[in-house]
């Protein structure tokens, strides 16, 4: 019972890191109206899809270098699995919804904050406290930056800098080339580039996002004695990993997609073709080493610096400056929520104890879906002016 509320649950976690992270590909092809709206978001889905069978090292590294439950040769600890693996199995689960609530809040306001450092605070929020900090596998085997620290940290810290600074570098480059050549030119022959280069960054977002999930099934198959190999993850659960990312990829994180590509900076389709490039480069030389990096670390990234790449361009630092902050705080938020979700399963016990927080996280979704629908944003006004132009007033009237 506990393994399919494990199982259900991650899969509704793929389906919010979907949705919450369709901005990473498509918010500068919908802000340029490169692409339409929802063509957009299905074009992401089907790339999703399609990626998530690509790739596994990064499911790989969720699966075994996060945290520590099996031996060497892939058996669970019999000293943690003298229960028929229940203990292990509410560590993953209360993680699971530690990233999930965090994703939805953070949708709810409409912040591209990072769904894998959500995923990765609730499971070690949950392993510690029900573990302790051995339980989390900070530095792999030790002889080496391997683990959290060297497979999410890291990453997290030194990619959106990277992809910043190439895409800053490629914008520079590319209005350098066409200086002289008709503008109504270069934006339409940019608008189909950027098709493209979005479609490339959607490829490559399934072969790193989609995996998380499909480490962390592997990861409860595992506490609960049902899987060994720790050098493949079962095709059932590749599947239902990529049907339920590009089905909430197909959805739209509107409000994400709002933020990303109207928020930030006023984007011209040779920075969109630019930053989506940058993006797309980094996060598949990643899903090849098996970094589980943040895609929206990466994206942000990548933007902001075809922003500073364009002469002249606003870029609105006061934005990006949430978005740090968002940044900083979602792995330590989620591990709390983690932690207190173990905590009250812990607490209860058992079967019993699992579906009550399950509970607690439908009843959370459902009511920060409620409160989304006071203000909601979607295909229909995902492009409105970031800023609204304020109405003249009286004396104003008088000098027009």
């Amino acid at each position: 019972m506990i393994l399919a509320l494990v199982v259900v649950t991650a899969l509704g976690f793929d389906f919010t890191n979907g949705f919450h992270d369709t901005a990473n590909a498509m918010a500068t092809s919908i802000a340029t109206r490169a692409l339409r709206p929802k063509t957009a978001v299905a074009l992401s889905g089907i790339l999703n899809l399609i990626g998530a069978f690509l790739s596994v090292e990064v499911a790989l590294t969720v699966s075994n270098a996060v945290v520590r439950i099996q031996n060497a040769d892939g058996t669970p600890k019999e000293s943690l699995t003298s229960d028929g693996g229940t203990a292990l199995l509410l560590i993953v689960l209360a993680g699971l919804i530690g990233g999930i609530v965090w994703n939805l809040f953070t949708w709810l306001l409409g912040l591209p904050s990072s769904s894998s450092h959500a995923l990765f605070g609730g499971l070690v929020g949950a392993t510690i406290a029900g573990l302790g900090w051995a339980g989390v596998n900070w530095n792999g085997n030790g002889t080496k930056l391997d683990g959290v620290v060297g497979k999410v940290i890291l990453p997290a810290l030194i990619s959106p800098v990277i992809a910043g600074v190439v895409a800053a570098v490629g914008t520079w480059i590319i209005y350098k080339i066409t200086v002289g050549v008709a503008a109504r030119f270069t934006e339409n022959g940019f608008r189909w580039g950027q098709i493209g280069s979005a479609s490339l960054v959607s490829l490559a977002h399934g072969t790193n996002d989609a995996q998380k999930t499909m480490g962390v099934i592997t990861l409860a198959l595992i506490a609960a004695g049902d899987w060994t190999d720790t050098e493949n993850i079962p095709f059932w659960v590749k599947a239902a990993c990529a049907v339920a990312i590009a089905l909430g990829t197909y959805l739209g994180g509107w409000r994400i997609i709002r933020t990303l590509g109207k928020g930030l900076v006023e984007i011209a389709p040779p920075q969109g073709m630019a930053a989506e490039s940058s993006s797309a480069a980094v996060i598949l030389a990643s899903s090849h080493l098996g970094f589980a990096l943040s895609t929206t670390h990466v994206a942000t990234g990548s933007i902001l610096g075809s922003g500073v790449g364009k002469p002249g361009a606003q870029v609105r630092w006061r934005v990006a400056g949430r978005m740090v902050a968002t940044w900083l705080i979602t792995l330590p938020a989620a591990a709390v929520v983690g932690a207190l979700m173990w905590y009250l399963g812990n607490f209860v016990g058992g079967v019993a104890g699992a579906i009550v927080i399950f509970t607690v996280l439908i009843a959370a979704a459902v009511g920060m879906w409620l409160r989304s629908r006071l203000a909601p944003v979607d295909h229909n006004n995902v492009n409105d002016e970031w800023e609204p132009v304020t109405a003249p007033t009286p004396a104003e009237k008088v000098t027009l």
